[in-house]
């Protein structure tokens, strides 16, 4: 029902003192829900190459930092689908070290036309992001 990845802390990743650079978790997270989209069958390129091709944009999110991470840390970027409606999508995700989490927030993200309008998301991929993505009890 959780999607996790795991990602390592790279030198590129970080600031002059080893730290991962704040806006690098927004990176993490992208990458987080990429994958979890493309492990429950529904990858960026498929959809931008259908009939109806559809693509997303992050609309908002919130993040809120609580431990750093470090050059070298093995970390896991956990990503769970909260919530489904018309053209959002609103996705629980938090980076983790081991079991301390480290950073964790919303995001929404909205199914767009490639004319960048408002798109609802497709039955047949709504039922599979819940599917695959939403925790017990949603």
């Amino acid at each position: 029902m959780t999607h996790e990845l795991q990602v390592r802390v790279y030198y590129e990743d970080t600031d002059f003192s080893g730290v991962v650079y704040h806006a690098n978790y927004l990176r993490f997270f992208e990458r987080g829900r990429t994958e979890a989209m493309r492990a429950a069958g529904g990858s960026h390129a498929e959809m931008l190459e259908a009939d109806e091709p559809l693509a997303f944009t992050v609309r908002s999110l919130s993040m809120d930092y609580m431990r750093p991470a470090r050059i070298d840390d093995l970390l896991t970027v956990r990503t769970t689908l909260s919530e489904v409606r018309g053209a959002r999508m609103v996705f629980g995700q938090a980076v983790l070290r081991g079991e301390e989490v480290l950073a964790a927030g919303e995001v929404t993200v909205a199914c767009m036309t490639m004319e960048g309008r408002p798109r609802r998301l497709p039955p047949a991929l709504r039922r599979l992001f819940e599917r695959t993505l939403s925790p017990p009890g949603n």
